[in-house]
């Protein structure tokens, strides 16, 4: 069969493409590991950071000046009781901070960072009954059945705080909460998002908030996006950079700093019970004593921990250490016995700064 120059060339291509997969299939697997790598100090790598020149800065400038324009129409959808969801490709912290102090004037604002990985759901509900209750009183001395709750609005339950936000009243006083990252790694658990979602539906609450993970509206249903938030989705690409946002998440290209290792834990342990403080310090203590080995059993430390009487059952210790995994405090592994030991994945030096900030 007679072949021209194209099919020639075709199956010269196909042939060598077939030839190069064999080649690469019969070779040796690399050995290389992350850890092979010779990486550089933290410290040296942020401070190199520091020093590129960002770019595009004068279009960037004058796409944020250009969304002034719809201001107005995102004040009066949150006056209508819609709340506002911003998404798109750059960071908006600048963006919702600016609208919040140009045009929210005539609300209270509650700014919430939800970055952060140590934020108290419990704290922001408390911190928005708090400037609720201060509004109604300086509408007019007596603000109703509202003068039946006393503060401190951080002792009383969560269903009590927002009975509070929903109350009907005739007075219009309202709260805007203001959460950067909605979806950040301290507020997507579902009981979490929940409460924000309760919260957002309060009469004396209006809500404007921002995305930046693709898979942001798979942490709502329907009943959640329609009825409660009732977003009203605005597409605000800014190609501003995430600087603030970014300062928490671990840099790959660096060694592990230990104060910051040692602070972020503290971080995320402050936003626990004081048990489940106690039984991490139990964990790490055991760790530090035990360096030879692969880690605690989980046996020894139920053990330990209900001669300490921190927990009753087996069933509080595995809560506790689920709430550890998920903020990846803790992991799980396998020793040579086949039992389950626990294991922080932290420095020594890191956990002895930590055990010190837990012991203040």
């Amino acid at each position: 069969m007679e072949m021209n120059d194209g099919d020639n060339e075709e199956f010269g291509f196909s042939r060598n493409y077939f030839l190069a997969k064999e080649l690469r299939g019969s070779g040796k697997r690399s050995h290389s590991k992350l850890s092979d790598i010779d990486v550089v100090d933290e410290q040296e790598l942020i401070a190199a950071a520091s020093k590129i020149e960002p770019k595009h800065e004068k279009e960037v400038k004058e796409l944020m000046n250009s969304y002034k324009s719809s201001y107005p129409e995102w004040a009066f959808e949150l006056r209508c009781g819609l709340g506002l969801l911003m998404y798109g490709f750059g960071s908006k912290k600048a963006l919702l901070e600016d609208f919040a102090s140009t045009s929210l004037t005539e609300y209270s604002v509650v700014v919430v960072n939800g970055y952060l990985p140590g934020i108290n759901i419990k704290q922001v509900v408390a911190a928005l009954a708090e400037l609720l209750w201060d509004q109604l009183k300086s509408k007019r001395k007596n603000p109703g059945s509202s003068s039946k709750v006393q503060q401190p609005f951080s002792s009383r339950s969560m269903d009590d705080l927002l009975a509070f936000l929903d109350e009907d009243r005739t007075n219009e006083c309202f709260v805007c909460v203001v959460i950067h990252n909605i979806d950040g790694p301290g507020l997507r658990d579902s009981e979490t998002q929940q409460v924000l979602a309760q919260v957002a539906s309060c009469s004396h609450i209006r809500m404007v908030a921002s995305i930046d993970h693709v898979n942001a509206p798979l942490l709502w249903d329907k009943k959640m996006v329609h009825t409660q938030f009732n977003w009203c989705w605005h597409h605000v690409p800014t190609f501003a950079p995430y600087k603030v946002e970014g300062m928490l998440i671990p840099l790959i290209l660096a060694h592990g700093n230990t104060t910051q290792s040692a602070k972020s834990a503290t971080i995320v342990l402050q936003s626990l019970t004081s048990n489940a403080q106690s039984v991490f310090k139990v964990l790490a203590e055991y760790q530090l004593s035990h360096s030879n080995e692969e880690g605690m059993p989980v046996d020894n430390l139920y053990a330990s921990c209900r001669e300490r009487f921190l927990v009753s059952s087996q069933l509080t210790l595995n809560s506790h250490l689920t709430e550890f995994k998920d903020h990846e405090l803790v992991k799980t592994k396998r020793n040579s016995d086949g039992q389950d030991c626990l294991h922080i994945p932290l420095t020594n030096e890191a956990l002895e700064k930590l055990i010190a900030e837990l012991s203040q």
